[in-house]
């Protein structure tokens, strides 16, 4: 393939590093090393260029800290100047580097990601019947220099963008001559192109349709499970020989219909779910999501973004029910005293509900008297007399799963099981009636939408809508139980 140079006019035009600040400075300009970069904006962008154009701007000032998310993982985020510095080389280098890569493979590329990686794992699960799952060992602390800028020079003839390449890969070793930063966006782009020629010989020599990489994550679909292990002994001695990289102990092969773990996700065929460290990890968000707001650290508003952030990640696999049933434990409301629909959409709703025969009373039992949906019963007027309209709500019964209400079996009975639907008692809803949402948690959400308050609204924010009780029923205005899933969202 010919080489492309010729690209320092690109990098250092004035215009493409004013694009490049203001996209480093995305999200952060709230923070002083953005503010008094952006003061002097211009000042700072002539030395940036003149740096470059002369090879002298200085690079290598980390800030280093330590995430677990899963596990643990050093960061090495550059100084903000060097951000810039970065993104202004890779808006002129990144349409070249995705150009040379195969097109089962997802990281850092336009239109392309972790779902679609995901996507097209389910449909190789679904023509396959085994699959081959393998990851690298420690892989950017692995990669090697020399022979990482051997490849970039087979690429790119403009010598002194080179230099800046192996400036940029000088800054950071883990042992002589390894290594590459996580946490810098060169890093990213350099991780991924230096496994193309893995890619390369996976589909073009040994053969492989059913192949997709993430990164150091990738799985080999095939038709036997011989045909895999041979392909895993393969790959193993082109990776130690060819890249100088080591493939971690514990390969996974396996049946397709047993599900893969692939990007958090358990992969089955036509469809994925959530892995169990995913799952785990949901929870143990929300929760935090939720104390840090009951501790009124984050006001509703903040605390209801993060959520939908995490509940925009679930949605993307069949998580329906899991979702529903976090948000009912952080919710904290017995079940089958769930608020249900608010008045005006159960009067709505009354015209198709079934109407049932009345049942034949047993001696002994008292008698039972089925109303219209929507309107309260006179036992509940006198209840609701005096109370909140929160309490008045609370003070309902409602079937399991915020369907519509019915009446009890009797003044002082209990909760019972009948025709397969939980009854309440009226004493549980006469104690449920005092128990009004406090403006605090994901009640408060619901409550700030019920006054008119500013609510977001993001991706995964109707979860969050559909499942907070309210000061006047659901937020959303519907019960969850008759809200759909996502699409696929059938288990």
């Amino acid at each position: 393939m010919k080489r492309v140079g010729n690209l320092k006019a690109a990098i250092t035009d004035p215009e493409n590093l004013r694009w490049a600040f203001w996209k480093a400075a995305r999200g952060k300009h709230d923070d002083a090393d953005v503010r008094r970069y952006q003061a002097g904006l211009d000042i700072e962008l002539r030395m940036l260029r003149d740096g470059m154009l002369e090879g002298d701007y200085p690079v290598g000032n980390y800030q280093r800290f330590v995430v677990h998310d899963p596990k643990r993982r050093l960061i090495h985020a550059p100084a903000f100047g060097e951000r810039v510095l970065h993104h202004a080389i890779i808006r002129v280098c990144e349409p070249l580097f995705d150009r040379w890569l195969i097109a089962d493979t997802f990281a850092c590329r336009r239109g392309k990601g972790q779902w679609a990686a995901v996507r097209r794992a389910e449909g190789f699960a679904a023509c396959n019947k085994f699959f081959l799952k393998l990851d690298i060992r420690k892989y950017f602390d692995s990669i090697p220099h020399d022979r990482l800028l051997a490849r970039l020079e087979r690429r790119f003839k403009d010598r002194w963008l080179l230099e800046w390449f192996a400036r940029l890969l000088g800054t950071h070793q883990t042992q002589p001559g390894k290594g590459v930063p996580i946490g810098s966006l060169t890093s990213q782009f350099f991780a991924n192109f230096y496994l193309d020629p893995l890619d390369r010989w996976i589909k073009e020599a040994m053969r492989f349709g059913g192949y997709v990489r993430y990164m150091d994550d990738f799985g080999v679909w095939g038709a036997s499970i011989g045909e895999l292990k041979e392909a895993q002994l393969r790959i193993e001695d082109f990776l130690a020989s060819s890249l100088d990289l080591a493939a971690k102990d514990f390969p996974v092969i396996n049946r397709c219909r047993a599900g893969m773990d692939f990007l958090g996700c358990r992969v089955w065929p036509g469809y994925s779910t959530l892995n169990r460290r995913s799952r785990r990890r949901f929870r143990r968000r929300m929760a935090f999501c939720e104390g840090r707001m009951r501790l009124g650290v984050w006001s509703d508003l903040e605390g209801q973004k993060h959520a939908a952030a995490l509940l925009g990640f679930v949605r993307q696999v069949r998580s329906w029910r899991f979702r529903n049933q976090v948000l009912d434990d952080l919710g904290r409301w017995p079940k089958g005293l769930e608020p249900g629909d608010p008045r005006r959409e159960l009067e709505q709703q009354s015209a198709e509900l079934p109407v049932g025969e009345p049942e034949q009373q047993q001696s002994g039992q008292s008698q039972q008297q089925h109303r219209i949906p929507g309107r309260p019963s006179s036992d509940q007027g006198r209840m609701a007399q005096g109370t909140e309209p929160a309490a008045v709500l609370s003070a309902g019964l409602f079937e399991a799963g915020g369907k519509s209400p019915v009446e009890p079996p009797g003044a002082g009975s209990t909760a019972c099981e009948r025709s397969g639907r939980f009854v309440v008692s009226i004493e549980q809803n006469e104690a449920m009636a005092g128990r009004v949402p406090s403006r605090s948690g994901f009640e408060g959400m619901a409550a700030n939408a019920a006054s008119g308050d500013p609510v977001y609204t993001g991706a995964g924010a109707g979860d969050v809508a559909r499942r907070v009780p309210s000061r006047g029923g659901w937020a959303s205005g519907f019960s969850p139980r008759s809200a759909g899933g996502d699409e696929g969202d059938r288990i």
